[in-house]
């Protein structure tokens, strides 16, 4: 068995590392479920991109900063096919997390698959080192699946249980935590033993390529995370719209929500309002024991109450969150209740609007 020691200026630099990664992926996403099918893809591929591609980097600091007495390397193939685990099943969470209805279950099941997908990369990383091989059992793995596995959870849990900023901080460090603790908890559970087997699958990679190749990605993530850093930290400032700029501003409510009674045009509230249906290109407005006539198209009550909090809870309904009673969460959809509205007692929500309805209401 070979004695080592460890850098503690890499051990430090890998924790940081772990750190901004996990701050960019998890703030990246903030808001995505919002956002259409094709940019919510483009979102969770690219936090996916940077959360593997900081579990693979994190990894790599650490064991180049691993002291051994003699010379090694490692293949360049298995070093490649560690990075893409690594990516590859913290994707696969990241879709389950904005893909499906955003349940415990769900929220387990990434957390689990992020702590699986570090186990995997760190193990397969590892295996890639040739002149000097690793020595571990079936009990060293399990010890450090279970550490990665509960604080992956924890960190999957802070961060998507309440999208907050301080959750994504408090996330964030379980997250670096996860990649850190799991990956010192493993290597100290290891021994290595000197090989004369270099038989690797593809060719050599040595430290000094090693550090090019981990600089560059860590590079990349330390920019990635000041521009998401300077995102977190920015006020909000009102937009100042220049006086020679022809675009219009967004439209105004100014009287209130029209509606019709006895051929006259009536004005009412915002928050009177319960709820608003899609009738052809007008719509019925939901107050109280009346189904008024609106002459807005719901496109329109959408863009104008968007400020008053109305969420478009199906593609036939908006909904002052304001006036439900009750939630009711079904596999793939939900319903809303008004039992303080007698001309609406409920409303469907469409799994695509499950996710807004469920956070609007703090669920």
């Amino acid at each position: 068995m070979l004695d080592y020691s460890h850098n503690a200026w890499l051990v430090a630099a890998s924790l940081a590392v772990a750190l901004m990664a996990g701050f960019t992926g998890l703030y990246l996403t903030h808001g995505a479920s919002k956002l259409g099918p094709q940019r919510r893809k483009s979102v969770v591929a690219l936090a996916a991109v940077i959360l593997g591609g900081g579990i693979w980097s994190m990894h790599f600091v650490a064991m180049l900063g691993l002291q051994l007495p003699i010379l090694f390397y490692y293949d360049a193939l298995i070093t490649l096919i560690s990075a893409l685990v690594a990516i590859l099943m913290v994707g696969l969470a990241l879709l389950l997390l904005h893909f499906r209805p955003r349940t415990m279950q769900t929220i387990v099941g990434a957390g689990v698959i992020v702590g699986l997908g570090i186990v995997v990369m760190h193990y397969v990383g590892m295996a890639g080192m040739e002149l000097c091989r690793p020595v571990y059992n079936a009990w060293d793995v399990v010890i450090a699946t279970l550490a990665s596995v509960a604080l992956s959870v924890l960190a999957i849990w802070v961060a998507y249980d309440n999208r907050t900023q301080r959750n994504i901080l408090l996330g964030t460090a379980c997250f670096g935590l996860a990649v850190f603790t799991m990956h010192f908890v493993a290597t100290g559970l290891t021994d290595f033993v000197a090989s004369d087997n270099a038989a690797g699958t593809g060719p050599a990679l040595n430290n000094q390529v090693l550090a090019m190749g981990v600089t560059v990605s860590v590079f990349l993530i330390c920019g990635a995370f000041l521009l998401t850093g300077i995102t977190f930290i920015e006020p909000e400032h009102p937009t100042v719209r220049d006086a020679s700029d022809p675009t219009p501003e967004p439209a105004v409510l100014r009287a209130g929500v029209p509606f019709e009674r006895e051929g006259q045009t009536f004005f009412t509230e915002p928050a009177r309002v319960a709820a608003i249906r899609a009738e052809g290109h007008y719509t019925v407005l939901y107050m109280g024991a009346e189904k008024l006539f609106c002459p807005w198209s719901i496109t329109e009550a959408e863009s104008r109450l968007a400020a008053d909090g109305f969420l478009r809870a199906h593609r036939s309904y908006l909904v002052n969150p304001k006036h439900i009673s009750s939630f009711e969460r079904h596999k793939d959809n939900g319903t809303c209740y008004f039992d303080g509205v007698e001309a609406l007692k409920k409303i469907p929500v469409s799994r695509s609007r499950l996710n807004d309805i469920r956070d609007a209401l703090g669920l």
